[in-house]
């Protein structure tokens, strides 16, 4: 660098080291007065960090469940599902609850007008389906999906049972009513406010029986939804399954029992009857389903026949569909749990 420039570059460098301090003088100053003097008016966006007063809406009332469908208080022509018999006034007690079944001045009971047909065979199976009536999707998939063999059981609380029973009925399925029986556990474990109870509470039975079985049309038989306890209680169960035998309807002990009393009390009453011999889906699992269709296969080879039980889940569907599908080429056939009720093998 030339002895001339040097007092140039020196002259730029004084007046930056002003001009720094300056700014720095500024900026103390500007510190020093929003400290003494609070907050400085200035244009800008500011952040507000104060959480939003929010006005709280009132509660939303509570949707109520769907009622369940009121069948009708009196039918006075046979009604037909496709082929098969949904109604018969003739086998209909009128009552204040509905229509309830009864067996006809000729002797004709509804186990036999309402079953479905079955084929003969050495080796006969057949399968329930529980659960159906109370959602909408999961039981049209079910009628899809299943085939006409597979016996179906409906909860009576559904809206539209009636038009679903139909469906089931005009497409080959024999339908049973589901009929609520109290629990072990009851009431932690609920079925309905028309439960049959055990005990001091089974007074009032009769009455719910009258309703649960005006619900609907068409069924064939009965089964228990939950009942360990009612079903272990033989004192309770006999004018129960006497009502049923009465109206000409078999029952359907559907396994849920361990110690159920169900096969001695219609042994002594002479009731149709019958029992599952293998629960599928007690564990929800492709594997564990297939192991126990393929054990009823076993029970069926052994004893001419089997029973096995299932709820409403899209894996036992599912499973029972594709099991179903090459049975009759492993020599058994698939029929309607009335089959079996009336079998002397039962």
């Amino acid at each position: 660098m030339t002895a001339a420039a040097q007092p140039a570059v020196s002259r730029a460098a004084r007046a930056l080291a002003f001009a720094s301090a300056g700014v720095f003088g500024l900026l103390g100053i500007a510190a020093l007065g929003i400290t003494v003097l609070g907050h400085v008016d200035r244009p800008g966006v500011t952040l507000d960090l104060s959480p939003p007063v929010i006005a709280k809406p009132s509660a939303p009332a509570k949707a109520a469940p769907a009622a369940p469908e009121a069948p009708p208080l009196s039918i006075d022509k046979v009604t037909m599902a496709g082929r098969a018999l949904l109604a018969d006034p003739a086998l209909i007690e009128k009552s204040p609850q509905g229509p309830l079944p009864r067996i006809a001045d000729n002797g004709r009971t509804p186990m036999a007008a309402y079953a479905a047909p079955a084929r003969g065979g050495k080796f006969r199976i057949a399968i329930v389906v529980s659960g159906l009536g109370l959602g909408a999707k999961a039981t049209a998939a079910a009628l899809a999906a299943l085939p006409a063999g597979v016996s179906l059981a409906y909860v009576p609380y559904g809206p539209h049972v009636q038009q679903s029973v139909a469906a089931a009925r005009q497409g080959g399925h024999e339908v049973l009513l589901e009929v609520p029986m109290e629990p072990f556990d009851f009431p932690d474990s609920d079925p309905g406010p028309y439960t049959l109870r055990s005990g001091i509470e089974r007074d009032g039975n009769g009455e719910k029986l009258e309703w649960l079985l005006s619900r609907f049309t068409g069924y064939a038989g009965v089964t228990n939804l939950l009942g360990q306890r009612l079903l272990s209680d033989a004192g309770a169960l006999s004018p129960v399954m006497t009502q049923f035998a009465r109206r000409g309807l078999y029952f359907y002990d559907n396994g849920a029992a361990a110690q159920s009393a169900a096969p001695d009390v219609a042994g002594r009453l002479g009731a149709p009857f019958a029992k599952a011999t293998a629960r599928l889906d007690a564990i929800q699992t492709a594997l564990e389903i297939d192991k126990h269709l393929s054990d009823l296969e076993t029970q069926a080879r052994a004893h001419g026949s089997a029973i096995g039980s299932g709820s409403l889940y899209p894996v036992t569907v599912e499973r029972i569909a594709a099991w179903a599908k090459g049975l009759e080429k492993r020599g058994f056939v698939l029929v309607p749990v009335s089959a079996i009720v009336s079998s002397p093998s039962k």
